[in-house]
C-alpha cells in the first residue's frame, strides 16, 4: 500500500492560504477561530461515531465587516489515490451508511449487519469536511447559517518533496439551501476569491447557488420517504411490543408521536432535549413523562402559541405521558425514553430540514396503515396526498396575497402546500430583505385559516403549522358550520377535501364557504358522484352565484387502499353566477402517470412511483384549467381525454363521463379491424377444412 502524503498535502494548502494573506488555524486551534465552533466540534460525535473530539485539519473564517457576514471554512486533507471524495449511487456526498453484513471473525473493526458505517467520513477528504460543516450548522449554540467546506488531496511528491498533483473540491452549505451541499465551481482553479479584497465577489457566487425547483422537489420526495420509513419502523416496534400493543389506542399513538416530536425539536432559548436527559425517575411527580410534558409546554409557548392552544394540546397529551407503564423504569430505561431515542435520531432531523411538508399527515397515514382512527366511523379521515394538494393550490391561482382557508383541514396539508406556494411567490417578487421577512410573517399569521372538528387530528395540524415556524396561525378546533357568524377573514382561495358522509357528500361545506367569499377560486376534491346528483341541493344552489370552471376525473386508486371512493376535482370561480353558454373543461385524469400499491410496510418510494411522466401530466392539467397552452399532449380533444362542453344549472351533470359523446358511425380503423378479424377467422376455417379433408 502506497504511503499517505496527507501531511504534505496539508502543508501545501496552508502555504496557499499564506500566499493569499488568509489567517488559518490547525487541528487543535478551534477555540482561536471561534469558541462556539470549538465547543460544537468537541461535543458532537467524531468522524468514527464515537464521543471523541473532531479535529478539522485546517479552519478559517471569511470575514466581511462591511457586509456583516462571517462564513466558517472547514478543510480536511487526505493523501492517497482516489481519496478526495466518495459519492453514493445518487451522486450525493456519502456520510454514515449501514453495514450490509457482519464483519469476519477477528476483524480489526468488528461490526454487525445494520451497524453504522463511518468509513466514508473517515477516509475521504470532502466527506470528512462535510461532517464538520454539518456539526456547525446543526449545533444550537453556533449562530451560523452557512459554511464552506473543502476536501484537499494529493498522491505524489516531486523531487523537491512537494505535492505534484494537488486537488481540491469546494462546497457551500447553508440553511437557505435546506442543508444541501452546492458545488462551488468558481474555486476549482484557485482560492483567489477567498482573499479579503475579493469576498464580495465570492458572496455573489455562492448566493447564486440556490436549489432549483427540480432539486427541491427531489429533496422533498426523498425526505418524505425517509420520514415514512422512520415512522413505520418505530411503529412496527410499538406494534411488536406486547406491553404496548393493546394498551395504546391509535389516537394515543398519535398523541405519543406528536408529543415526543414537540419535546425534541430545537427551540430558541431552551436547551434541546437529548435522550440521555431522560433519567428514568420513578416518582409520580418527577419522571420521564413529566419531563416530556414540561418540554412540550415550553415548546408551544416559545413558538408563540396562545394560552388556549397550549391548554388544548396539554389537555390532550397529559393523560398519555402520565401513564405509569410508559414512564416507569424497565431494565434501565422507560418506554418513553426508548421511543424518544428513535424519534430523536431518525425523525427529528427530518422535521428540522426546513421543508414545507405535511409531515404529520405522513405520520397519521403511516399509523392508519395498521389500524383505523377510532372516531372515524365513516372512513372520512383520508388525507390528501401532497402532490394532489400542490395541484389544487396551483389551480386556485394562489399567490403571496391570497387568503386561504380550509374548513375540514385534517392535518393541514392544503394549508402547508398553500403556504409553500405563497412563500415562493413572495421570494420571487420582493427583493428587500426586511419587507420579505415581514410578508412571510404576515402570510403565516394572517393569511391562512383552518378548521378541524376532530381533536386528535387537529393536534396534528397544530404541530404541522408549528413546524412551518408558526404557532399562532388561525386554526380552530370545532364545528366549521358554526364559525361564520363571528369570522372576519377575507378568503379568496378555498381548498377542501370534505367528509363524504356530510350533506351533499360534503358540498354543504362548499356552499357555506362560497357564501362568505367576495372573489377568488375554490377547488374541491370530492366523491365524483356529488357532481351527478348526489350533491344536491347544494350543487344547484352553488351555480346561482359561482361558476364551474373545470371537472377533473381522478385516478380510482388515488388514496391507495385507504379509501375506495371514486373522486373528482371541481374548480370554481367564486361570486360569479354560472353562464350556461360558457364551456366547462372536463379532463379524464384517470391515467396520471403514477403507479400505486398499498404495501403497509413499504415506503412511499415503493408505493408511489412515477412510471409515465407524472410531473408533466400534472402540469398539463394545470395549463388546461388556467387557459395556458400545454407543452405536452396527454389530454386532448383528439384522444378523448379532454372535453369542452356546457352544463345545465341543475347541478347534476358535472362528471366527465356525462359529457362523453359516443359516435355510432364506425371509423376507418373500426372497418380495418373488422375486416382483419374476418380474414383471420376465414383463414382458420379453411385450414381446419384442409385438416379435416386430409
Amino acid at each position: 500500500m502506497a504511503k499517505s502524503i496527507e501531511e504534505k498535502v496539508e502543508e501545501h494548502y496552508k502555504d496557499c492560504l499564506k500566499e493569499l494573506g488568509i489567517t488559518y488555524y490547525g487541528k487543535t486551534q478551534a477555540s482561536q477561530l471561534n469558541e462556539s465552533i470549538a465547543n460544537a466540534l468537541k461535543e458532537a460525535p467524531s468522524k468514527s461515531g464515537g464521543s471523541g473530539n473532531n479535529y478539522p485539519d485546517i479552519m478559517l473564517m471569511l470575514k466581511s465587516r462591511k457586509l456583516n457576514r462571517y462564513i466558517p471554512v472547514m478543510i480536511e486533507a487526505k493523501g492517497g489515490k482516489n481519496k478526495l471524495e466518495k459519492l453514493d449511487k445518487e451522486g450525493n456526498i456519502e456520510q454514515v451508511k449501514l453495514w450490509d453484513s457482519d464483519s469476519k471473525e477477528g476483524a480489526k473493526n468488528p461490526h454487525k449487519k445494520g451497524d453504522p458505517n463511518f468509513n466514508s467520513i473517515e477516509k475521504y477528504a470532502v466527506n470528512g469536511a462535510y461532517h464538520y460543516a454539518k456539526i456547525i450548522l446543526e449545533d444550537e449554540h453556533c449562530n451560523y447559517d452557512e459554511v464552506i467546506f473543502i476536501g484537499v488531496n494529493g498522491t505524489k511528491l516531486t523531487k523537491n518533496n512537494e505535492v505534484a498533483d494537488p486537488e481540491h473540491k469546494v462546497y457551500y452549505l447553508s440553511r437557505s439551501n435546506k442543508m444541501q451541499p452546492k458545488y462551488v465551481k468558481d474555486l476549482d482553479k484557485s482560492w483567489d476569491l477567498m482573499k479579503a479584497d475579493n469576498l464580495e465577489s465570492l458572496f455573489d457566487v455562492i448566493d447564486k447557488l440556490t436549489l432549483s425547483e427540480e432539486e427541491l422537489e427531489a429533496l422533498t420526495s426523498k425526505t418524505e420517504d425517509q420520514l415514512e420509513k422512520a415512522v413505520k419502523k418505530i411503529h412496527q416496534e410499538i406494534y411488536d411490543n406486547a406491553s404496548l400493543r393493546n394498551v395504546l389506542t391509535t389516537n394515543e399513538k398519535l398523541y405519543l408521536f406528536s408529543g415526543l416530536i414537540m419535546a425534541g425539536l430545537k427551540t430558541d432559548g431552551i436547551v434541546q432535549l437529548k435522550p440521555e436527559k431522560l433519567d428514568g425517575n420513578i416518582d409520580d411527580d418527577d419522571n420521564d413523562g413529566t419531563t416530556i410534558l414540561k418540554k412540550i409546554s415550553s415548546f408551544l409557548k416559545k413558538r408563540n402559541s396562545n394560552n388556549y392552544k397550549v391548554k388544548m394540546v396539554m389537555d390532550l397529551l397529559s393523560p398519555i405521558f402520565t401513564k405509569k407503564f410508559l414512564w416507569e423504569n424497565n431494565n434501565g430505561e422507560s418506554l418513553i425514553k426508548h421511543i424518544f431515542t428513535n424519534i430523536h435520531s431518525e425523525v427529528i432531523p427530518l422535521l428540522e430540514s426546513d421543508l414545507q411538508l405535511d409531515f404529520t399527515g405522513k405520520i397519521l397515514n403511516s399509523l392508519n396503515d395498521w389500524v383505523s382512527i377510532e372516531n372515524d366511523k365513516q372512513n372520512d379521515v383520508v388525507l390528501t396526498p401532497r402532490y394532489v394538494t400542490k395541484l389544487m393550490v396551483k389551480l386556485t391561482r394562489t399567490d403571496m396575497n391570497s387568503y386561504v382557508w380550509d374548513t375540514a383541514m385534517g392535518s393541514g396539508g392544503f394549508l402547508v402546500s398553500a403556504m409553500d406556494e405563497m412563500f415562493k411567490d413572495a421570494k420571487e417578487k420582493i427583493q428587500d430583505k426586511k419587507k420579505l421577512e415581514e410578508k412571510l410573517e404576515h402570510i403565516k399569521k394572517e393569511q391562512l385559516l383552518g378548521v378541524e372538528l376532530l381533536g386528535n387530528i387537529y393536534i396534528l395540524a397544530v404541530l404541522n403549522m408549528i413546524l412551518m415556524g408558526d404557532g399562532a396561525s388561525k386554526m380552530k378546533n370545532g364545528d366549521s358550520h358554526k364559525i361564520y357568524d363571528n369570522l372576519e377573514f377575507p378568503a379568496n382561495v378555498f381548498l377542501l377535501n370534505p367528509p363524504y358522509s356530510a350533506d351533499g357528500k360534503g358540498f354543504n361545506f362548499v356552499a357555506e364557504a362560497f357564501s362568505k367569499m367576495q372573489k377568488g377560486y375554490g377547488v374541491i376534491l370530492i366523491q365524483e358522484n356529488a357532481g351527478s346528483g348526489a350533491g344536491l341541493p347544494y350543487t344547484k344552489k352553488i351555480l346561482d352565484h359561482n361558476t364551474l370552471v373545470a371537472s377533473i376525473h381522478m385516478p380510482n386508486d388515488l388514496f391507495n387502499g385507504k379509501s375506495s371512493v371514486q373522486t373528482a376535482i371541481y374548480v370554481f370561480k367564486v361570486n360569479k353566477p354560472h353562464d350556461v353558454k360558457k364551456a366547462v373543461t372536463f379532463i379524464d385524469f384517470s391515467e396520471d402517470g403514477y403507479s400505486r400499491q398499498n404495501r403497509k410496510k413499504a415506503s412511499q418510494e415503493v408505493n408511489l412511483r412515477d412510471t409515465d411522466n407524472a410531473k408533466a401530466r400534472y402540469q398539463e392539467v394545470i395549463d388546461h384549467v388556467l387557459g395556458n397552452i400545454p407543452d405536452t399532449k396527454y389530454y386532448t380533444e383528439a384522444n378523448g381525454k379532454l372535453i369542452k362542453d356546457r352544463i345545465t344549472l341543475g347541478g347534476n351533470d358535472w362528471t366527465f363521463s356525462q359529457h362523453v359523446v359516443i359516435d355510432p358511425m364506425p371509423t376507418e380503423e373500426d372497418f380495418k379491424k373488422t375486416v382483419a378479424d374476418y380474414l383471420s377467422w376465414k383463414v382458420s376455417q379453411l385450414m381446419q377444412d384442409g385438416i379435416d379433408n386430409g
